[in-house]
């Protein structure tokens, strides 16, 4: 008899005893290099085999910029409301619920106040994990707070965006954020304060419209999309072919819309050295 054969039959094992693979030993990049999931996170999750960026939120990007990753967070308690009492596929008041619980975010975006290289600084950070990282009035109120506090305290203020766009279950009350944000960076500006906007992957819809593209200095991740509106509906309106790697970092640092292209692993020096020498301060 071959040794192949099972003689018994109904053999079993305990689920507990299942010598299975555990999830995320290994991460797959879109070039399809495979990285050990430990020395990605090491790596500040860039791959080192091709440099590629993988999204991160608000949390690792805090841990990066802030010294010991010690920070306050202002805030943090401002939670979304339904006040159109919005439905699409569920109600949105349950979808706040349901992804408040799974992301345990209050909205997608958080501002810290820490110091970074040993000066403090405020930045507003975006989570695309909360419904795609949609700028809705908390986003906007938010932010304008954080821009308030840093007018306050005379402190350079910081931009990371991370977002989809306006979030469409809040209708106009989404869209009027770009002209308060708009409005609050004006007054920052008047108080002779820098601001560093980063865009990293995707950058989109009406937060590129407003705040991420008024920073003093406007910098990106490598390899970021970023733009208005998508590839499709731009090929639709203008009836053209769209150059190729239309909407990337590197394209937009070319026609002039990005003043650096700065990796992950710079980005704590790159955006002090800005504020420094925006503030005529001794470089740190």
């Amino acid at each position: 008899m071959a040794w192949f054969k099972r003689k018994e039959k109904g053999i079993t094992t305990a689920t507990e005893d299942k010598m299975d693979v555990p999830k995320g030993l290994w991460y797959k990049s879109p070039t399809g290099k495979v990285i050990d999931a430990d020395e990605l996170e090491r790596n500040l999750f860039v791959s080192p085999e091709d440099g590629f960026h993988v999204r991160i939120g608000s949390a690792t990007y805090f841990e990066i910029l802030f010294d010991n990753n010690e920070f306050i967070e202002l805030d943090k308690n401002l939670t979304s409301k339904d006040p159109l009492h919005f439905v699409d596929t569920k109600k949105y008041a349950d979808r706040l619920k349901d992804v408040m619980e799974k992301t345990k975010l209050k909205d997608a975006v958080r501002t810290g106040v820490g110091k970074s290289k040993g000066k403090e600084v405020v930045i507003c950070c975006m989570d695309f994990a909360f419904i795609g990282g949609s700028m809705g009035a908390v986003v906007g109120e938010k932010i304008a707070r954080g821009i308030n506090h840093a007018i306050k305290n005379k402190l350079p203020f910081v931009m990371i965006s991370k977002s989809g766009g306006a979030r469409m279950m809040e209708a106009a009350y989404s869209l009027m954020q770009l002209a308060k944000t708009s409005v609050k960076l004006a007054q920052l500006a008047e108080a002779k304060l820098p601001y560093i906007s980063l865009c990293t992957d995707p950058t989109t819809g009406g937060t590129t419209a407003s705040y991420a593209m008024l920073g003093d200095i406007n910098i990106s991740e490598p390899g970021a999309l970023i733009g208005f509106a998508g590839p499709r509906v731009v090929r639709d309106t203008t009836g053209k072919d769209l150059p190729e790697g239309f909407q990337t970092s590197e394209f937009l640092l070319e026609h002039g819309f990005l003043d650096f292209i700065t990796p992950r692993k710079e980005l704590k020096d790159k955006i002090n050295l800005y504020i420094d020498l925006i503030q005529n301060n001794p470089v740190r």
